[in-house]
């Protein structure tokens, strides 16, 4: 007997996201964006990003539909975003999701998107470990989770005390001129330059720090770093080492964001660690994430750059998650939460 068919549905920022996935095996994929909306704007518009999700719900479910060889008669549950995100946004897709649901008698999941970002690996890379540490970063979220199932054993150990890691690239792509989003702009322009050039501070990486943030993260003093740097060479009438400051800037997030993951997972005597988030897509990170790994002895797991950035795959997966571990589906009139708790898998009855 075949295994349920889960339909997920991802509406937390600006990417609509439908998918299908029965067990670990992804059957769709489809995502519409609004990013190029918002350029001139230098960021999201949450207004923009509702109107967006109420236009491309429906072609984005039919595509996928489509894209699968199924109908919505062959799904078994629904399981959507129900935070954390824009408020607009989340509300856009539940209420989708939770239309379906009584149109259709299905069970719903409303499930953490941040989550979804670590449960996606599972649809490249094979069934989980028993026990793993998971890294999720992204323009919101810069986290470090304990996991021994990712459907009901996430303990969060650490997080960003002020800007995620995303967002610290956004904001210094601005200090630099560069187009929003400025995240792929410096990953770019860092390979053209010296990652030495700059020694920009590591924020709690002193051993002052090392009890009481052992596994935390903060990036808004490098910003500040960055900014005051850039504005002393402009005072001094010199040309801006646009790529130096870029490779410099990101050595110092990746190299924080790295070592204590893998020192993290070392700790905890973890063979694997899990890297998720629309951030994961910097192809520094992924570099020193490996070449570190092997010191500790660890397995690196990074899904590929297209499952990085939000989509439904990831919000299906974890759906799946919780069908396979036989847990009860959400109360039909579960809140979307725009600051859901990482202890929070689902909005459990």
């Amino acid at each position: 007997m075949s295994e349920p068919l889960i339909l997920g549905i991802e509406s937390t920022c600006d990417e609509t996201g439908v998918a299908l996935v029965r067990g670990r095996e992804l059957l769709a994929d489809v995502t519409a964006t609004s990013m190029d909306e918002y350029a001139r704007y230098g960021g999201i518009i949450p207004e923009i990003a509702s109107r967006a999700h109420l236009e491309q719900f429906l072609p984005t479910l039919n595509a996928a539909l489509d894209a699968a060889d199924v109908t919505l008669d062959d799904v078994d549950a629904i399981a959507c975003a129900a935070g954390p995100g824009l408020i607009g946004s989340l509300t856009v897709g539940t209420a989708a999701a939770k239309a379906l649901a009584v149109g259709r008698n299905l069970p719903i999941y409303g499930v953490n998107h941040v989550i979804g970002h670590i449960a996606v690996d599972e649809l490249v890379n094979g069934p989980f470990p028993e026990r793993f540490v998971a890294l999720v970063v992204s323009g919101g979220h810069s986290s470090l989770l304990s996991v021994t199932s990712i459907a009901d054993g996430v303990t969060e150990l650490g997080s960003t005390l002020d800007d995620a890691a995303g967002e610290a690239f956004d904001k210094v792509g601005r200090l630099l001129d560069l187009p929003y989003p400025g995240g792929p702009h410096i990953d770019r322009l860092s390979k053209e330059g010296d990652r030495n050039a700059i020694r920009f501070p590591r924020a709690l990486s002193n051993a002052k720090d090392a009890e009481r943030y052992r596994y935390d993260f903060s990036f808004s003093g490098l910003k500040t770093a960055v900014a005051r740097h850039v504005e002393a060479i402009e005072d001094a009438g010199e040309e801006l080492p646009v790529a130096d400051i870029a490779a410099s800037f990101s050595e110092a997030v990746n190299d924080v964001l790295t070592r204590k993951a893998l020192e993290a997972a070392s700790s905890l005597g973890a063979t694997t660690l899990v890297i998720g988030g629309g951030f994961s897509a910097n192809s520094r990170l992924r570099e020193l994430a490996q070449e570190r790994a092997s010191e500790y002895g660890l397995t690196v797991r990074i899904p590929p750059i297209r499952y990085c950035t939000d989509n439904g795959a990831m919000i299906a997966a974890l759906g799946s998650a919780l069908v396979r571990a036989g847990l009860p589906p959400s109360p039909l009139d579960f809140p979307n939460d725009s600051g859901m708790d990482l202890s929070t898998t689902y909005m459990a009855p």
